[in-house]
């Protein structure tokens, strides 16, 4: 930011919350932010995202490291997320099928492989259902 001339205190300023593990908080925190009137708010996670988006409907939100956005109801689409967010999504399904070739290159005569998954991230299922099809489950 400091190449392109803004530097913090001087003609620009980042309003930080954390919700330090504690997403319970991100609601609240969301709200203070609004408070302030930005005019950006870069919200980092699903439950972040959809914080600020219940929190404004004005406020531009960018959002990143969100596992599917039309999923969980933040845009109607990734092509036009429309109304008032936009931001980079996690969905990586179409290199599943890649990591399995990668793992089957690296490791030619594996007969047996763990696949460990967080069953609360917003994409887990699909992704699991993804991996399922490639081994024809």
């Amino acid at each position: 930011m400091r190449d392109l001339g803004w530097v913090e205190g001087r003609n620009i300023a980042f309003e930080r919350r954390y919700a330090e593990g504690k997403n319970e908080d991100l609601p609240r925190l969301a709200a203070s932010l609004v408070s302030l009137q930005p005019d950006v708010i870069l919200a980092v996670g699903t439950g972040a995202a959809q914080s600020a988006k219940n929190a404004t409907q004005t406020i531009p939100i960018v959002f990143t490291r969100v596992g599917d956005p039309v999923g969980s109801g933040l845009v109607p689409s990734l092509a036009r997320p429309g109304g008032n967010l936009t931001g980079l999504s996690m969905q990586y399904w179409d290199l599943d099928a890649k990591r399995l070739e990668f793992l089957v290159t690296a490791v030619p005569d594996a007969k047996r492989v763990g696949l460990l998954w967080d069953p609360s991230f917003p994409t887990a299922r699909a992704e699991l259902k993804e991996f399922e099809g490639q081994l024809g489950h």
